[in-house]
Formats: structure tokens, sequence, C-alpha cells
């Protein structure tokens, strides 16, 4: 049976900007198990406290499918095995199942650990026996075994042959430095197999944009194991991403290595890894990407509306996402009729109502306005193009007034004038900058009047120039994100002035908080 083994735990930390913690660590081994992953590599226990720590912590969880992988190295060079550092951190971690590299390139076997061919391949079967000795499932990587294959096949072959003489249960031959294509690997995955007889497998570094078709060929090739990281992180350009490697082998390929329910938590684990690596989910990544299953033009969205299958290769919920109709200068009416429908507004595709919104939506856009993040400012501009807009309150004025020394910080204060239900306010407010000022006195001036507001958070705030060329007098995009703790939402506002672009956004997100708060 064809085997996934995630490293993205151990592989995928040593992209640049990540850095797990142990919970972190511990959190993502559950969320990968109930992905209906194989095996999970944990890290490399001699390596640091960190990985220490996990190794213990993690014998605690309760893993319903998955192994748990200690990584290492085989022994140094003239080293016996027992007295070896890593060999022994791995034992003391208590895993199963141990993954240990070892030189498969002439190269670096000569140039970067200085050593004989004769005992890189000793270190190699060694190793691997003496951890079979201690009862522990061994996988060996290959590493370099493409660029080694190329440079010297005999011994980079000899290499897999040692690992089998010492029982490996598996050798995963890596595209270490990521430069093989696929027509190479499927190649050489073939040759390997006529050599030995233990299952192979794949671990491919994405340098050269192609991880993952490499991982698709070494499986045509025969290969039984398959590494990578969930989203494709690692160092340099990343791993082979399993996010994009698990739906195409079950869904295209119709291997049944994980459940049907299992695949449909793919989205959410996804995008789960991205929030505990701090990093945005990656929107344009195939099946998981919040793009992946969106559609812009008209032509196509009306083509959906009749049958999805026009434009989407596969049902998005098999995957855990969902179909989305973006709202642009592009859109005809059918995108019009498919927003208005998903936002319960009552619309018909045969009336002058839709050419109303249609034109509005062109106009704005043209001015700067996008509303592909900002569904909640399309919602309100529907509203208002319809003639159903109610609004909550009427400015009179607002001042901003910044305050900069050399001694301190700049220091903001708004002062607004609003109307709402017949009553005046006039009240201010500071704030750490200009837009901070003015949001805090607007929620200010209006949580007596909606005390939902208190629930309502800005989570977010972008600024875009539209026109670099215009330097400091440049049109300028505002998007805001904000969040009632439940919901989240997105407003847009342009302007060649940032306040009133940011005073634009600040207010739909008001609006449609209070609205949603209304509603619910």
């Amino acid at each position: 049976m064809l085997k996934v083994y995630d490293t993205t735990l151990r592989d995928g930390s040593q992209r640049e900007g990540i850095s797990y913690s142990t919970e972190d660590k511990l959190n993502i081994t559950k969320r990968l198990d109930e992905l209906g992953i194989h095996y999970i590599e944990g890290g490399w226990p001699g390596s640091n406290p960190k990985d220490i720590e996990y190794f213990q912590r993690v014998k605690e969880l309760e893993l319903k499918k998955a192994k748990v992988a200690a990584f290492g190295s085989t022994r140094r060079a003239n080293v016996l095995p027992q007295d070896d550092k890593n060999l022994q951190a791995i034992l003391e971690s208590g895993v199963e199942v141990a993954t240990i590299f070892g030189k498969a390139w002439d190269l670096h076997v000569t140039d970067a650990i200085k050593t004989t061919l004769e005992e890189n391949l000793a270190m190699i079967e060694s190793s691997i026996s003496f951890l079979k000795e201690k009862g522990l499932e061994v996988n060996f990587d290959a590493e370099h075994f493409f660029d080694g294959y190329n440079s010297n096949p005999d011994y980079a072959l000899k290499a897999l042959k040692a690992a089998q003489r010492g029982r490996a249960d598996a050798i995963v031959l890596c595209d270490t430095n990521g430069g093989t294509m696929p027509f190479k690997v499927k190649e050489i995955v073939e040759r390997a197999k006529e050599e030995v007889d233990t299952p192979l497998g794949i671990h491919a570094h994405n340098d050269g944009d192609v991880a993952v078709a490499n991982s698709l060929a070494a499986y045509e090739g025969g290969v039984q194991h398959i590494q990578g990281t969930i989203n494709g992180y690692g160092e340099r350009c990343g791993n082979a991403n399993l996010s994009s490697i698990i739906p195409n082998l079950k869904l295209k390929y119709g291997e049944d290595l994980i459940s049907d329910e299992e695949l449909a938590k793919l989205t959410e684990v996804s995008r789960y890894v991205s929030e505990v690596a701090n990093l945005l989910p990656p929107s344009h990544n195939p099946y998981v990407g919040d793009s992946a299953f969106a559609h812009k033009g008209g032509i196509h969205v009306s083509a959906i509306l009749r049958n999805a299958k026009t434009y989407e290769h596969v049902a998005p919920e098999l995957v855990g996402n969902k179909q989305r109709v973006l709202v642009s200068e592009l859109s005809g009416k059918s995108n019009l009729v498919y927003k208005a429908q998903e936002l319960g507004i009552d619309i018909d595709e045969e009336t002058a109502d839709l050419r109303k919104v249609l034109d509005k939506i062109k106009e704005l856009e043209h001015q700067g306005y996008q509303f592909e993040g900002a569904e909640a400012s399309f919602e309100l501009m529907v509203e208002k193009a319809l003639g159903s807009y109610q609004k909550l309150f009427d400015l009179d004025g607002v001042r901003i007034i910044t305050e900069k020394t050399d001694e301190i910080n700049p220091i903001s204060e708004a002062t607004i004038k609003v109307r709402v239900k017949g009553e005046r306010v006039h009240i201010a407010a500071e704030g750490d900058g200009p837009v901070n000022a003015l949001d805090s006195a607007l929620r200010k001036a209006l949580v007596d009047f909606y005390p939902q507001l208190e629930k309502i958070k800005l989570i977010d705030y972008k600024v875009r120039v539209l026109e670099g060329k215009d330097g400091t007098a440049a049109k300028v995009r505002v998007l805001i994100e904000s969040t009632d703790g439940h919901s989240t939402w997105g407003t847009v506002g342009a302007s060649t002035n940032i306040i009133e672009a940011s005073w634009q956004a600040l207010v739909d997100s008001i609006e449609y908080g209070i609205k949603l708060k209304d509603t619910n």
C-alpha cells in the first residue's frame, strides 16, 4: 500500500520565517493524524531541546493512524553505531520509526563528510542494521540520490544496496537540490527498482518548481512511499506539496491512500498549518487555496451556474474547499445573480436593476475599488444601488490632528460630529495613528446607540498604492478585515487621500458588522 510521509514539522520548519513551538508541533501532529497521514516526522531528537521535548510529549497523544518518526543521520565515519550520539538520541526518543539519511553522491562523501566511498557504504549498512536490531522500523533517505546517480550511477546504486543489506524498510530517493526533471525521475526510479527489492520512496525539493510533478513521476515509476510537507513548506523553494500530491493521487490516480472523510479535511489542515506558521494561507495553491475554485470572468460564471464541471476539474467539497464567484469590472450578469443569491438579495437577471448594479461596480472599480476581497462593501453597494440601503448615522464633520516632536512618538487625535437616531454627538479620541484615532472616535460616538459594536474588531488593515508614478498624490486602495468573533468580513475604500479611503472602508466595516449582528 502507498504510504504518505509528512515532514512539515522537520523539513517544513526549515523554511525562512517559520519557528514552531513544541505546542505548535503537537497541535499540527493531531491535525495531520486526522487527515490520515501514515507517518509524521517529528524532528531530529539529537539536534535541539525543542525536539527532545516534542518526542517526550507526543507519546501522550492518542493518534488514530499516524506513526511518529524521528529523523537523524547515519553514524559518523569510523565510529561504532552504539557509540554514535545521533543514533542513541533516536533510540532515547522512544519512537517506533526512524528515518536516517546517508550520502548517495560520491561528491558529498569525498568533499562534505570527507571519508572514503567504502566507509560511507559501511556507515549506511551498519547504522540501519543497528536500529533494526533495536526493533525499529527504518526508512533510509538516500540524500542527493538523483544528482549522485547522474554523476556516478554505480556508486549511487551501491548506496541503495547497502541500505538493503542493512534491512531498511523503505529506501527513499531524495532530489535534495530540487533540480531533477520529471522524465529523469521516472527513468531513474525504474532503474533503481531493478537493483533493489526494498520498497522505494521519493523525497523531492521544489527548486525547479517540479517537486509535485517529480513525486507523481516517481509514483508512476513504482515508489510506494511519498514524502512532502503541507503547503510545500521547506528550505529554499520548499518541498513537494502534500496538499496537491494527496488529492492528485486519490482523485486522479484512484489511490485509496486516505478516506473520503479524511480528504475533506485537507483545506482545513492546510490553512491551520499556515496560521500556526504565522504565514498567509497560500490563496492560489491548487485544491486548498482560496482562489482554487474562484471564478471571475462572466462567461465562466454563466457556465458554472449551469454545470460546475465546465470550469472545475473536481468538486471543491471533495477537498473541503468551496466554490467562489468574484465581482469585478470583468463581471457579467451571472456573477451578480450568483453573488446576490449567496448574500440573500432578491434580484432578477432580466430587470434594469441588475444593469444598474453592474454599471456601478464598473464605475467604482475604475475609481480604484476592488470588491474581490471586500464582499461586505459589495453587499452594501448593491443595497445602495437598489435603494434598499439604510444609513445608520450621518457625518457632520471630522478633524484629525497629529502631533510629533523629536522627543515623543506621533500622537493622533480625531474629533468627530455625527447625527445618530435624531441625536447629535460630538466626541474625540486618541490613537496610535490617524486611522486608529478615527476608528476609536467613530466607535465611541456610536457604541451607545449600537452596543453590538463592542464585539466588532478590526483585524487587518492594508494599503495599496494604485499608481506609484503619482508619488505622494497617488490614489490608494484601503482594505479592512473585521470580525465579531464568529464571522469575518472585508471592506474597501479608494481615494487620493488615505484618510478618506480609510474612512470609506471603516464605515462599511462598522455598518456591515452592526447589520450582521441585527440579522443574527
